[in-house]
């Protein structure tokens, strides 16, 4: 392998670049390239794929970036080794946090800083030095030789000569070497690349339109002019630049000057302050002792032996400060009365229990430690913790405080061009309509680019098109870009904390946010060997607090945490499909497995959490589940020794814990080396692994006296499972929220539907089925009362909520807090007096449509009257004869200014007229008996396209009128007949028409309700 590449631009350039880094180095490989640097604009975010990669294949990986040189232009810094990557991720960090959040640049006070040490290429036509030669400025590119001389040091600046055959390069060239003989600075010979192949400059070409914001057919300067930007060959390179022989030597021994910087799979663990002369194992076992205490006042003893194997564990792997940490978080929260609480494979941990970290007792339900860490997987513990949204940025800020803001930051997601987004871009830059292109994104299915390209016959939301060529144009090119990185935005919770300041270890930049980000994704930090913490926020604590509290006002004994696991009529709500608004318990799935299941139990609802996953639905375990557990279907087990591991879910293997266990019993593996298996059949490995891996299963088992059939079964058994298997760990943390919600849904629906109001968004089911479901459970709905409301959905008698300013759209919270703020004590008397709060004439006149002031006895034509009146003036009268808005035309305003139905649902006034055209409201079906032809119409909500067993196309929607919510099918000839109707731009009220089931009608036809007519 002969030749390097040292200046070049993965997709993390974002719209400068078109291939991923890995992409990149494969094709260096494949065209004999030894050394590769990455030089992405302003960051790396792009080097971990990269050096790994480039490891793999044997190609020296050189790090660097291209960064703009305020006023000047842009240079190449590269890193010659590991000391002196630091300096670039200063320069980085610096470039962003000192400038303008997304223009980026660097200072020569940022270069004084920080250079000393880095090579520097001075760039292609986008570079200092040539962007001077193009301005004429001859004198000043010695000048800027001379400085970066003086800052990065003699032999350390190069002078690019970038092979792109570009007109004008052999006379510019010439004066480009010619300096670099007057300066006595070597040249360097590069591709400039910003794309592997030559065949992807389309690609690159369309995102540099999408970049500039032209259309293609556009002619500009900032797009390039042929397609030699991508990683060729050494000789081609030889042979366009055989003229400057030395620049091609010189970059060669440039390449063996620079060395691959060693900064992947670092420990870079956090530091926890300690007490005085304690060391952080002696602290952590004394917390775990004190919580142990707590959680087992009775059995600790026998408790014991599993926390010491944990703590070894954890302190051999060398995570105990990471634990300590972690425990110190959850009790700031729990002193703060921040509810919240730990999930994931965390909760298979003893530790973390009584840490109360988790509430998952993983002694009792038998859970297995290794699930979570174990010394043969050597890898990051990965712990999830849920708050209340409202305080999780309070959490946050704290661990900023406690820790230092050097040593703490947010992790980044790198945003990619989704399908619809793709298809939006390109679209654009191809000149296709705005209006026809938003009809062509809203039809799109759940599937890939190419997918939907090869199927589009199949798909009749899209053969409604005409235009079918342009719009397949459209697609497939968009499938080039789907997947690439388009910008970075900031992780919904993750935390990285280190003992080392980060300035060591990543830029950091402000995202959209606000906040301190460092420009890796949460798989990249780990590689970059930084502890990530999930701190996250679950808006249904938020909602479970405000019902809380407001249940308190009329039951002070009441205590969540202490709802009784047993209680009957919850399990009936469960049972009846009745859980819209239980916490994971409310679709329609979950709704239609509980009226299968009948849970009377706390297992059922861990179950119930592990079965609708598309793993288990097209791996057939639901239903022998559903047998097995309701006696309809016999109970077995391969051999006695699994009755303890499979008998919580009647033989059936559910759980990714029962795997590791069944290893561990059946053929003696470790806990670790039974969870390396899981792992390898759950990624499902290559047949060879797999013979392999079924090779030293069965040896081990015979030699343990297990019969070869049996061990050859059950062997099969856990192949063909573990794929689909759930963390039970997981699923247990979640089934306390999602039992204690419907416990309160079934106790107090009027408190818990004013917490779930107030936490939207959340769950499946929009705020407008909500309020269906609460109407149905006899809560009075009170529209929005410019007098009467808060801020938010209050309480206003025993089955009564009052909704909240802030659910004006136009509106927000902070407006609504000043009108609140500054209701007078009479109340408001005229719309003119909502000026001194900061609402504008259109605000004021929305709370007038949707009827904000109809309680102050005045009619809206006078209030409107009186708000177009000059200052100084008031209606002498405020009488009037207009009619109060029909309930149609009411809702026309709610729904517009609200989104939902305040007064009545849309359906609602429509009910006598849809009767007589012979249409059933919902709430009737449940009196229908099964097999019955209906007619329905109601408002279409949350159409998709789940997996399925078969692979077939199902669509699953639910339709909801004033009465309730119904659960429809259309099967695979319905969708080839009536799929246009439900995707892509769509009439929101349809006509169904089909059979009842159990809960749910199988649609025969679907048709638009236009009204009456």
């Amino acid at each position: 392998m002969i030749g390097a590449h040292l200046h070049v631009h993965s997709a993390f350039s974002f719209l400068e670049g078109a291939s991923l880094p890995q992409d990149l180095v494969r094709v260096a490989a494949e065209e004999g390239i030894s050394t590769l640097a990455l030089t992405d604009l302003h960051r790396v975010s792009g080097i971990v794929p990269f050096l790994t990669e480039a490891s793999a294949l044997g190609i020296k990986a050189v790090v660097g970036a291209e960064v703009e040189l305020l006023d000047i232009g842009r240079i190449v810094l590269l890193v010659p080794d590991t000391a002196h990557y630091s300096a670039l991720v200063n320069i980085l960090s610096e470039a962003h946090l000192l400038a303008p959040r997304k223009t980026p640049y660097v200072t020569w006070d940022t270069l004084n800083r920080w250079g000393k040490g880095l090579m520097v290429l001075t760039g292609d036509r986008m570079g200092a030095i040539m962007r001077a030669w193009f301005r004429g400025q001859k004198m000043f590119m010695g000048e800027l030789l001379d400085r970066f001389i003086e800052i990065f040091g003699t032999g350390h600046v190069f002078i690019e000569l970038p092979a792109n055959y570009l007109p004008g390069d052999s006379a510019l060239f010439r004066v480009l070497t010619d300096l670099s003989q007057w300066k006595n600075v070597q040249t360097v010979v590069s591709a400039a690349a910003h794309y592997a192949r030559k065949k992807d400059f389309a690609t690159f070409d369309l995102l540099t339109s999408i970049r500039l914001g032209q259309k293609i057919e556009d002619v500009g300067p900032g797009r390039y002019l042929n397609a030699e930007n991508y990683i060729k060959p050494w000789q081609a390179i030889v042979t366009s630049l055989a003229q400057w022989p030395e620049a091609l030597r010189n970059t060669l021994a440039l390449a063996e000057r620079l060395q691959t910087p060693q900064i992947l799979h670092k420990r870079r663990t956090p530091h926890f302050p300690l007490p005085p002369k304690t060391s952080a194992f002696e602290y952590l076992r004394s917390q775990v002792v004190a919580g142990m205490r707590w959680r087992y006042p009775r059995n600790a003893r026998d408790v014991w032996p599993r926390i010491q194997h944990e703590l070894n564990i954890i302190e051999s792997l060398g995570f105990t400060e990471y634990f300590l940490v972690v425990w110190d978080i959850a009790h700031y929260a729990r002193q703060k009365g921040i509810r919240f609480a730990g999930r994931g494979s965390a909760a298979d941990s003893v530790v973390a229990y009584c840490l109360g970290i988790t509430d998952v007792d993983a002694y009792a339900r038998n859970l297995l430690f290794e699930r979570f860490m174990s010394p043969e997987r050597q890898e990051m513990p990965d712990i999830d913790i849920d708050f209340d949204t409202r305080y999780r940025d309070d959490v946050i800020a704290y661990v900023q405080d406690r820790y230092g803001e050097a040593h703490v930051a947010r992790v980044a997601t790198y945003q990619t061009f989704r399908q619809r987004s793709a298809v939006r871009e390109i679209g654009k830059v191809l000149g296709f309509p705005a209006l026809e292109l938003d009809r062509l994104v809203k039809s799109l299915p759940e599937a890939s680019l190419s997918q939907i390209v090869a199927r589009w016959d199949e798909i009749p939301e899209l053969r409604q098109y005409a235009e079918r060529p342009m719009l397949q144009k459209i697609i497939e090119w968009a499938s080039h870009i789907e997947g690439l990185p388009r910008h970075i935005g900031t992780h919904l919770g993750g935390v990285v904390i280190s003992h080392e300041p980060l300035s060591m270890i990543s830029p950091r930049e402000i995202s959209h946010k606000g906040v301190q980000i460092i420009p890796f994704d949460k798989r990249d930090v780990e590689a970059l060997g930084l502890l990530k913490l999930d701190l996250l926020g679950l808006r249904t604590f938020t909602a479970v607090e405000i019902a809380n509290q407001a249940i308190q006002q009329s039951t002070p004994t009441f205590v969540y945490d202490e709802i009784p696991l047993d209680d009957e009529a919850t399990y009936r709500t469960l049972r009846q499909g009745d859980g819209i608004g239980v916490f994971q318990l409310e679709s329609p799935a979950q709704r239609s497995l509980a009226v299968k299941l009948e849970p009377d139990r706390w297992e059922d609802i861990v179950a119930s959490l592990a079965l609708i996953r598309p793993g288990p639905i097209k791996g057939n375990m639901v239903d022998p589940f559903i047998a097995r557990r309701k006696g309809q279907e016999p109970i077995s087990y391969l051999h006695p020794a699994l009755e303890p591991i499979l008998s919580k879910t009647y033989g059936v293997v559910l759980f990714q814990e029962q795997v590791i266990a069944i290893a561990s019993t059946l053929a003696g593996f470790t806990p670790g080396e039974s969870d390396a298996l899981r792992r390898v059949m759950t990624h499902a490995r290559s047949v060879e692994d797999m013979r392999e891996l079924g090779q030293k299963f069965l040896e081990k088992a015979q030699a343990r006296g297990i019969d070869p059939e049996i061990a050859q079964a059950a062997f099969q058994q856990m192949v063909g499972y573990a794929s689909y298997g759930f963390n039970e760990a997981h699923a247990a943390a979640f089934a306390a929220t999602a039992y204690r919600t419907a416990y309160l849904l079934t106790h107090y629906p009027t408190e818990y539907f004013i917490g779930l109001f107030n936490a939207e968004p959340l769950g499946y089911y929009p705020l407008d089925v909500l309020m269906v479901e609460a109407r149905r459970r006899g809560v009075e709905i009170q529209p929005i009362d410019i007098n009467a409301s808060a801020v938010k959905a209050q309480k206003s008698g025993t089955h009564r909520i009052r909704m909240g300013l802030a659910f004006i759209k136009r509106l927000g919270i902070e407006l609504a807090k000043n009108i609140v703020a500054r209701r007078p004590r009479e109340g408001y008397k005229t719309p003119r007096q909502l000026r001194s709060c900061g609402l504008n004439e259109s605000q004021i006149m929305v709370t007038i449509q949707i009827g904000a002031w109809d309680e102050t006895g005045l009619s809206r034509e006078a209030l409107i009257d009186e708000l177009t009146l000059p200052d100084g003036l008031v209606l002498t009268s405020k009488i009037s004869s207009q009619k109060t808005p029909s309930p149609i035309e009411q809702n026309l305003w709610d729904y517009q200014h609200c989104g939902f139905g305040q007064h009545q649902q849309w359906m609602a006034p429509w009910r006598n007229l849809l009767t007589q055209q012979g249409f059933v409201p919902i709430n009737a079906l449940d009196h229908l008996p099964a097999g019955r032809f209906v007619r329905c119409v109601g408002l279409l909500i949350r159409p998709h396209r789940p997996p399925t067993r078969s692979g077939k196309i199902v669509v699953f929607f639910s339709l909801l009128d004033e009465t309730g919510v119904l659960e429809a099918r259309l099967g695979p000839d319905g969708y080839q007949k009536f799929g246009h109707l439900l995707f892509g731009p769509r009439n929101p009220v349809i006509v169904v028409a089909g059979r009842i089931g159990q809960k749910s009608l199988d649609v025969r036809a679907i048709s638009v309700w236009n009204g009456p007519g």
